[in-house]
């Protein structure tokens, strides 16, 4: 059944959206998809030659994953807005040590219903959104805003 305006309250929490644990083989993929070849997302020489303990995953991949959420709840056609702020890096799963590092590799995101109103005929609201890894470590704060159908 499709989501209607109806179904929103404000303070209502949009459905919480998991992640499998990021591998360097998700990066290496977005890499290719978006065209973004950064060293620092996938040559672990590089990251450390510049200071950095481990490769980190693109900022943006983070932010298409917090799409995939909001359009997962809401469908593409009903998304009118969608802004972030990146907090945090975020690293791949160590295939040495899964269990270990998955949850620092695996991405949640959560949202609430902040505001509800009519705009230029349409039924709208605003969800604020933030995206962390299973630690609790929050990579990316944000909003968007929807449309739906009476």
């Amino acid at each position: 059944m499709a989501l209607k305006y109806s179904d929103i309250e404000i303070g209502s929490d949009m459905p919480e959206y998991v992640t499998v644990p990021l591998s360097r083989t998700h990066l290496v993929r977005y890499a290719g998809a978006s065209g973004d070849f950064n060293p620092l997302h996938h040559d672990q020489t590089f990251a450390k030659m510049i200071g950095m303990k481990n490769i980190i995953a693109h900022g943006l991949l983070i932010m298409g994953i917090a799409g995939e959420a909001i359009i997962s709840w809401i469908g593409t056609k009903n998304l009118r807005k969608f802004g972030v702020r990146f907090l945090s890096m975020t690293e791949p799963v160590d295939l040495d040590d899964v269990e270990k590092t998955k949850d620092r590799a695996t991405i949640i995101i959560k949202g609430k219903v902040i505001k509800k109103y009519k705009e230029n005929g349409e039924n709208k609201f605003e969800c604020e959104i933030t995206a962390q890894d299973a630690l609790g470590s929050k990579k990316l704060s944000g909003f968007f805003i929807a449309r739906l159908p009476e």
